[in-house]
């Protein structure tokens, strides 16, 4: 299996209460601290309303990422384009790759929340639309083409970038949830999906389904869609054992889906949860369940079979979430990188088959047993002095040492 990359998403879904000031410097300490522990990739969304999504603009929020990180890449995770004139867009993409020092991600979607929509006047039939016709426009910009356009929505006349992306191509990701645009986008444009949807083995939300909608589309348009730019979102938290988890996890999982999901958002076909064992339960414990709430076994048992079921991705993306609290949070983010990016990735078989070699390989070192030994035997003192050895202890036993209280037993018989 192909290295998989790993990343966070942060929506952000923080619960009302907190004062917004610190979440940023939150959200920011979180960046700092997934790039030092060796993520990829991570991603922040665009909201304007809900009380819980609080991040306005994500090219700002991940310019100021950039200046407390080194590597990670930094994705909007999205810019809702029919939001904003393309050129805007494609000049603060361009100030965002150069500020980050060609770290930026360039990711789109239509637009997630109604209620943002609403605010901005716009139809939700026409967002979709609107998002494929940006997309067109920002890369000819980003190509050093002069554009000129006119939509129902925006003009250009003789639009052209004073600068260019400091990537050669910077990466292009559009957001694929049920619908099948986001994975037909992608394939008519040939760039990178960021599938946000559910690990349904059947219907829309299949993610074998969902792939052959991006490959059906780049046949029609001529164009290729590669698995490695294929991110898939799950949720997790991690820790020690599936009991700690539960207990840190459930009522923050609680309030997040009764408050948000069902009492903010309102999503279709969802019902409150009257515990916090059921909310753990029906998230993390059903069958297709996206979300993982348990060991790091248990994360890469979850992992391999999406890689199994999809047929292959590229990279997966942890939801960022507040179902703990920051300790434990951090904590969960730890351990994934601790032990299951180096499970799945193989990072540690080199390290198990030494040691197996070592176990294996015994008479090589009875070999070096011996060669000390001979040493102590052709010391008078030190052939004396064996006759006495117990068993004793030593803060480092040395490796190639005999069993010197066997050997002194020898000696006296």
């Amino acid at each position: 299996m192909a290295r998989l990359k790993f990343g966070a998403f942060l929506a952000p879904h923080h619960p009302i209460g907190e004062h917004p000031m610190l979440q940023f410097r939150r959200d920011l300490d979180f960046v700092e601290q997934l790039d030092a522990l060796g993520y990829d990739e991570f991603w922040c969304g665009e909201h304007h309303s809900s009380g819980w999504e609080t991040i306005a603009s994500p090219e700002m929020f991940l310019a100021a990422a950039g200046e407390r990180t080194k590597r990670i890449k930094l994705g909007t995770g999205v810019i809702s384009l029919p939001y904003h004139h393309p050129f805007n867009v494609a000049q603060r993409m361009v100030q965002l790759d150069h500020m980050t020092g060609g770290r930026a991600i360039f990711g789109s979607g239509p637009g997630a929340l109604a209620s943002d929509a609403h605010t901005l006047g716009i139809d939700p039939m026409t967002q979709r639309d609107r998002q494929d016709e940006a997309i067109a426009v920002i890369r000819r910009l980003f190509n050093g083409e002069r554009v000129t356009a006119k939509t129902d929505w925006f003009e250009m006349h003789d639009a052209a970038l004073q600068i260019l992306p400091l990537q050669e191509d910077m990466p292009f990701v559009v957001a694929s949830q049920i619908s099948p645009s986001g994975m037909t986008l992608a394939g008519k444009y040939g760039i990178g999906i960021i599938s946000l949807g559910s690990m349904s083995t059947q219907g829309l939300m299949a993610l074998p389904q969902q792939w052959q909608f991006a490959e059906d589309a780049a046949a029609k348009a001529g164009t290729t869609v590669s698995r490695a730019n294929w991110r898939v979102l799950l949720s997790w938290h991690i820790a020690e054992t599936r009991e700690q988890a539960r207990r840190e996890a459930g009522a923050g999982l609680l309030r997040w889906h009764n408050e948000y999901n069902v009492g903010t958002l309102m999503r279709p076909g969802l019902t409150a949860f009257a515990s916090a064992d059921e909310a753990v339960d029906k998230t993390a414990f059903v069958e297709g369940a996206a979300s993982t709430i348990g060991t790091p076994d248990d994360l890469i048992k979850m992992i391999k079979n999406l890689v199994d079921v999809s047929g292959g991705v590229g990279s997966i993306i942890g939801f960022a979430h507040d179902w703990a609290n920051i300790e434990n949070t951090r904590r969960s983010w730890d351990l994934v990188a601790r032990y299951v990016v180096p499970e799945i990735n193989g990072y540690i078989d080199g390290l198990r088959k030494s040691r197996q070699f070592l176990v294996d390989n015994r008479g090589v070192f009875e070999r070096a047993g011996q060669a000390v030994m001979a040493k102590i035997m052709q010391n008078d003192k030190a052939a004396a002095a064996l006759q006495q050895t117990g068993t004793g202890r030593v803060a480092i036993p040395a490796v190639n040492a005999p069993d010197l209280a066997k050997e002194a037993a020898k000696q006296k018989v």
